[in-house]
């Protein structure tokens, strides 16, 4: 607004007429009179009557590029970042550590799923199988107690002639059998278990897969072996078969259970890939009455914006079932982040034996962010260290007790021998069947690692403040 816009008004202001000046009207002028002056100086002042400039609405890139700066730990790095793009991916890629990543909106809710829980994507009848040398080469290795499966009492290491009608033999059974299964809600699988077979009729429903399996190995009452109990734990995640407790709540459960067996168990992380924090600490805390379970160091996000660096320390609390028995811990280089985090939290704190291979060695953790648009930023911002203060990020966790055959259960077998004078069949393989799939896992995008998500309202109110 210019000078000569005030003038004009100025110049039609009514005053009173000559002759007609009453007091009020007389006050009501010199007030005038002295107003013209101000106005025509605060014209003068242009930052004065200006609008203020509303703050422009944030896009993706500049929401994750905030976001990096205040809680990506490797700080190092953060002043390569463009601050200005179009591409958030591109702003990913920049970084060197590939366990942080985007997921764009559109992929937001599957990869949430698969993180936070067990759930079967496209529904499911609730079975594993793997692959054997056989004319119906697929056999059963799981059942689950709560799947449509297993409410039929399919038999677990039963062999499935055919699916729906459709014989299963030779190389393109498991291609054919995985094609039924997702095209078809109703699924009838012929069945042989003990020389008989038998038809059962299933659909497939919602499933939330266990994490946690037990199995005994080694029984032969007749010889006097006891057998040992192979506690397998898959993962770490808040929602699973125990859709209230999750990994946690099945193996509370399991240990709450069995109290009176005083037998050997093997606590069997092999191949496991991680999960929530909240879940393996809480898991590791079974096994541990006191002192420290894990250190994290990490970079938070204040509310006003700014960033700060702090450090964590979960203690043990006393008092849970498994803090007696015996136990060992037995892992493998597919053994990572939250798995080393129980593995380092157990066998650091109590007498409990870990044998195997080395682990994987992912000391670092990820935080999960809600972004701006509805993706998910997976940020690693957590640092961790064992309960003695050791870092093992890159190294990885060494075992007291080297097996060289992991895959085999006779090594932890002649551990339980060897430690705790268990009485076992040395030469007998048909009572050391393998009882699950094992696999050298790698960590892939969507598995595992240790995981925390973020308090979405926290730091979007946080960005909010940082742009005022």
């Amino acid at each position: 607004m210019s000078n000569s816009f005030f003038a004009k008004r100025a110049q039609h202001v009514n005053l009173p007429q000559r002759g007609h000046k009453p007091p009020c009207s007389r006050l009501k002028a010199n007030a005038m009179s002295a107003l013209i002056p101000i106005l025509l100086f605060l014209a003068a002042c242009s930052d004065f009557i200006h609008p203020v400039k509303s703050t422009p609405e944030p896009t993706e890139y500049s929401f994750n590029y905030w976001l990096l700066q205040r809680v990506y730990l490797y700080e190092d790095e953060l002043p390569n970042l463009p601050e200005e793009g179009d591409s958030v991916q591109i702003l990913y890629k920049t970084l060197q550590d590939r366990f942080t990543n985007y997921t764009p909106p559109a992929k937001s809710a599957e990869r949430a799923t698969q993180t936070n829980t067990s759930l079967v994507i496209g529904g499911d009848v609730g079975m594993r199988y793997i692959i054997k040398n056989e004319e119906h080469p697929i056999s059963i290795s799981r059942v689950y107690p709560k799947s449509p499966a297993g409410k039929a009492h399919v038999p677990r290491y039963g062999n499935i002639l055919n699916v729906n009608g459709i014989e299963l033999k030779g190389e393109n059974a498991k291609a054919t059998y995985d094609s039924v299964l997702t095209f078809n809600k109703d699924i009838n699988l012929l069945i042989a278990y003990k020389g008989d077979t038998t038809l059962f009729k299933l659909q497939k429903d919602e499933v939330y897969a266990p994490t946690v399996f037990v199995d005994t190995l080694f029984k032969d009452s007749a010889k006097g072996y006891p057998g040992i109990i192979f506690v397998t734990i898959e993962g770490f995640k808040p929602t699973t078969a125990d859709q209230d407790s999750g990994s946690y709540g099945e193996l509370k459960a399991y240990l709450d259970s069995t109290k009176a067996d005083k037998r050997i168990r093997i606590l069997d992380l092999r191949g496991n890939p991680g999960g929530h924090v909240s879940q393996c600490l809480a898991m590791a805390d079974l096994f541990v009455s006191t002192g420290t379970l894990s250190t994290r160091h990490m970079r938070l996000i204040t509310p006003d914006g700014d960033t700060r660096k702090y450090t964590l320390t979960v203690k043990a609390k006393s008092g849970d079932v498994g803090e007696n028995g015996k136990y060992i811990i037995i892992g493998n280089q597919g053994s990572a982040s939250c798995a080393e985090i129980f593995i380092a939290a157990v066998t650091e704190t109590t007498d409990i034996p870990y044998i195997g291979r080395t682990t994987y060695g992912k000391g670092v953790g990820q935080t999960n962010y809600d972004t701006y648009a509805g993706g998910i930023a997976t940020i690693t911002d957590l640092e961790f260290l064992t309960p003695k203060g050791n870092s093992y990020h890159g190294k990885g966790i060494v075992p007291q007790y080297t097996c060289e055959n992991i895959i085999s259960n006779n090594c932890p077998a002649q551990y339980a021998n060897k430690l705790y004078g268990v009485k076992i069949p040395m030469k007998d393989d048909a009572l050391a069947k393998q009882a699950t799939e094992l696999v050298e896992n790698s960590i892939t995008e969507f598995a595992g690692g240790a995981i925390e998500w973020a308090d979405s309202d926290f730091y979007l109110k946080s960005f909010e403040n940082s742009h005022q």
